[in-house]
């Protein structure tokens, strides 16, 4: 009954339902988009894509784009080259003098600092592009015996089509974030991964039942543990460490102001999924590796590297797993400054009981922090090489994908902030949250 209620306080609240309604609609409209083909490609010929992103790298794009990529669609290399290029933009905010002043200057070197991303997105689309349709006609041509049309005309219309099409992404998820709800590039990540759910959870199932490995129990064993690992996500996205913040007083006129005590909220997993990101990067170099050398099972080169390409071994998940460790660490210090959070505390009269303000404070903050984000990237280590151990347990590949890793974690953290933001319109308007307990938290930020 009680979610009944919420739903129509929900329907109740105009500018809340219209939000809603415009972000279905979006939705709907880059849905549609991934199944149109480009022009002069046989989709009955795409069977040889469709094997290829299976697995890997591709299929983990093929994955958040929503099987646009597998289907050779005008949207194929959708929302990624954007977030390529946010990537790059972060890290050269780090070396650069220049974007480090647009990064102090608010709102206004925000959109600058955008503009230049959506640039550097357009390059990165020109250079993926022609790699992509050679990529689709040698797995067209080695399966079914189909090619690509050629011609000059043909392969630059695709590149403006597969370009254009990936802009326009990116034009419907700022249409959400401004008109809709929740953050619009994750949103759109988000229901890439959520439409290959039902056949991943279908496929398992008749795999189950029809092979005989454990039947209708197992798959039920199976769903309770995804539900514990989803939990545990949960738990990761949300954990906070709290320190005591105390403001002193101060007289204003006969008014006295301050003098309350507050918390600082510093998060066990500040990066987010980003650790995970670049991690995978790397981890896909011994992949490109020995496609550019021989196929030779004795070549020093596939002996070296091929340990590593594949993706449930032991030795690929622990290297793996240190390098989210590793990255957690590093892009936990260049997005958490305690030198500037020390300063606004000792700028708004507050200081830590029992430590001095400003050096003293940096330095602990930073000692916590430091203590925090241990245990948080072990745990983040441990959700990404989840997968791994599913598929170790029999699970299929496209069900195991759901474990943990990158998907697991962006569909936490988007419904999470997006159910944030709906209980936010429902308290605003004097209606209860949509837990009876506590209120939601989202990530403190989003995470393109």
């Amino acid at each position: 009954m009680r979610a009944i209620q919420t739903i129509k306080n929900i329907w109740k609240i105009e500018d809340l339902r219209s939000r809603i309604l415009i972000t279905l609609l979006l939705i709907t409209i880059y849905r549609f988009l991934t199944v149109i083909t480009l022009p002069g490609i046989d989709p009955s010929a795409l069977i040889a894509l469709e094997r290829q992103t299976a697995g890997g790298l591709l299929g983990l794009l093929d994955m958040f784009s929503g099987g646009a990529f597998a289907n050779a669609s005008i949207v194929a290399l959708g929302i990624m080259p954007y977030i390529s290029a946010s990537i790059v933009m972060q890290l050269i905010g780090i070396a650069v003098p220049y974007f480090q002043k647009l990064q102090r200057e608010g709102e206004s070197g925000r959109r600058k600092i955008n503009q230049y991303t959506r640039y550097l997105t357009l390059v990165v689309l020109i250079m993926q592009a022609p790699a992509y349709l050679t990529n689709l006609n040698v797995q067209m041509h080695q399966v079914s015996g189909a090619v690509i049309p050629t011609g000059f005309w043909f392969h630059f219309s695709s590149i403006i089509i597969l370009a254009a099409g990936s802009m326009f992404v990116l034009w419907l998820g700022e249409r959400i974030t401004d008109k809709g709800i929740g953050n619009g590039i994750s949103f759109i990540i988000m229901v890439g991964i959520l439409a290959r759910l039902p056949h991943a959870l279908f496929q398992e199932f008749v795999s189950r039942i029809s092979e005989a490995t454990g039947g209708l129990v197992m798959f039920l064993l199976e769903t309770v543990f995804l539900l514990f690992v989803i939990a545990f996500a949960i738990l990761l996205v949300q954990g906070t460490r709290r320190i005591p913040v105390q403001y002193a007083k101060q007289m204003v006129g006969n008014k006295q102001y301050g003098g309350a005590r507050q918390y600082l909220p510093l998060k066990v997993n500040a990066a987010n999924v980003m650790p995970i990101i670049f991690a995978q990067a790397i981890m896909f170099l011994p992949i490109t590796l020995i496609g550019f050398g021989t196929r030779d099972a004795d070549s020093l080169l596939v002996k070296i590297f091929a340990p590593l390409a594949d993706h449930y071994s032991f030795g690929y998940n622990l290297v793996f797993a240190i390098l989210i460790i590793l990255f957690t660490y590093f892009y936990t210090a260049i997005t958490i400054n305690p030198k500037q959070m020390a300063e606004d505390l000792k700028r708004n009269n507050g200081f830590i009981p029992g430590i001095k303000p400003g050096k003293k404070t940096a330095e602990y903050i930073d000692e916590i922090m430091s203590r925090i984000t241990f245990p948080g990237s072990i745990f983040l280590a441990i959700v990404a090489i989840l997968p791994a151990f599913a598929n170790i347990l029999g699970i299929k590949q496209e069900f195991a994908q759901f474990f943990g890793g990158t998907s697991l974690l962006i569909l936490v953290g988007v419904v999470l902030d997006t159910l944030q933001q709906v209980e936010s319109h429902l308290l605003m308007r004097h209606y209860d949250g949509l837990l009876k307990s506590g209120r939601i938290k989202g990530r403190s930020g989003q995470m393109y």
